[in-house]
């Protein structure tokens, strides 16, 4: 008995409770904006962010869409560690960095690591490709210690970029992307960070948790192993995954807008994607949600309208889940469009929605892989 209590200290000790600060920068679309090369780089990087989820879509592994992300934090890989500033993304499941074999121009101006100056870097001879809409990385496979807030987790496989073709990611305000979805659609087979968490008894508990702050630049956070019941004040709504892929659930229909069905007429899924910016909806009804708001074709309403407009509702297990006017307008430059993008989604997917961060923003919200679910609590 004495000696199962001293393996469970033991066992406990070892967890801790990992809190990432996260801050709330320039999306890259401001920062491309800003430089006067957005309507350029559109017009020549068409894009449709279905080919996230779908690799059909695309020669090969998919990448996300992060035109719209403005959510950091930082990493460090190697001893002693190099530090990165990453994207914590439920949509993926790689982690990647710059590295000083790539000769790109997008790894000029971002960190990079330096495997010689690591001493528990491991190298391997197999390669990571990964496409996204607008170009692809090309790199290494490694092994080293990564830590994240406190957590060590030792011989952790990761990409080392040596080619990030276009200026995709010359402009982006981050290095990397840590991917927090399952290993089943990691490319190259690549253990994700959080699974290792989980396999070396580094965290209390197999979830993580998300706070995106709905004002400023700070105060959002993820945290691994643990729940921060300051923010489940009004109760935390369980639903269970769909596909132990991403973070995907089924949504019952339907999908209100004032009090009006406008889409999910005969159910629907859903995909809770910290690594989105905005609400995602297939290109066949968002012309409907758009009229049924009082916006123009490109998503833009009146500024003086948007406290009149009502609020998106979503059933989801059974339950109503609200996100106000004053999530989904953003308003820039005096002008405010609603945070909905268009997609096109294959035939036989039926009708799939993104709940990025517009969404996230209104609720603390749980990855529960212990037993393959999401946890909702409303902030306000």
């Amino acid at each position: 008995m004495k000696l199962l209590l001293l393996l469970t200290l033991v066992a406990l000790a070892q967890c801790r409770i990992s809190r990432v600060p996260l801050w709330r920068g320039k999306s890259l679309r401001q920062v491309l904006k800003d430089h006067g090369l957005l309507e350029l780089y559109l017009l020549q990087h068409p894009y449709n962010p279905a080919s996230k989820y779908f690799p059909s879509l695309l020669a090969s592994e998919p990448l996300q869409n992060y035109m719209d992300v403005s959510y950091y934090g930082t990493i460090s890989i190697g001893t002693p560690g190099q530090d990165f500033t990453v994207i914590f993304d439920t949509g993926s499941s790689n982690l990647w960095v710059p590295s000083v074999y790539c000769s790109s121009q997008a790894c000029s101006n971002h960190n990079r690591f330096n495997p010689a100056a690591s001493s528990t870097f491991v190298g391997t001879n197999d390669s990571v490709s990964i496409a996204y809409g607008t170009g692809s990385m090309t790199g290494v496979l490694g092994y080293d210690t990564v830590a994240v807030a406190g957590i060590e987790v030792t011989n952790q496989i990761f990409g080392l970029t040596e080619t990030e073709p276009g200026d995709f990611f010359y402009y982006s305000p981050f290095d990397g992307i840590l991917g927090l979805a399952f290993p089943s659609i990691a490319s190259s087979g690549a253990t994700p960070v959080f699974d290792n968490m989980m396999a070396e008894n580094l965290v209390p508990r197999d979830l993580f948790s998300v706070y995106l702050s709905n004002n400023g630049a700070s105060g959002s956070f993820v945290l691994f192993g643990a729940i921060d019941y300051s923010y489940t004040a009004n109760g935390i709504s369980w639903i269970p995954l769909s596909a132990e892929t991403y973070w995907q659930i089924t949504m019952d229909r339907y999908v209100y807008v004032g009090g009006q069905p406008v889409a999910c007429l005969q159910g629907c899924q859903a995909i809770v994607d910290t690594g989105t910016s905005l609400l995602v909806v297939p290109n066949s009804i968002l012309g409907t949600i758009l009229a049924s708001l009082g916006a123009n074709s490109n998503g833009q309403v009146s500024c003086g309208a948007v406290n009149t407009l009502p609020s998106i509702v979503y059933y989801i297990n059974n339950q109503a889940f609200s996100v106000p006017p004053s999530a989904y307008v953003i308003e820039s430059d005096g002008y405010c469009t609603l945070g909905f993008q268009g997609m096109d989604v294959p035939t036989e997917a039926g009708e799939l929605w993104i709940l990025g961060d517009v969404f996230i923003r209104q609720y603390y919200t749980i990855f529960d892989r212990a037993n393959n679910r999401v946890g909702l609590s409303p902030l306000n």
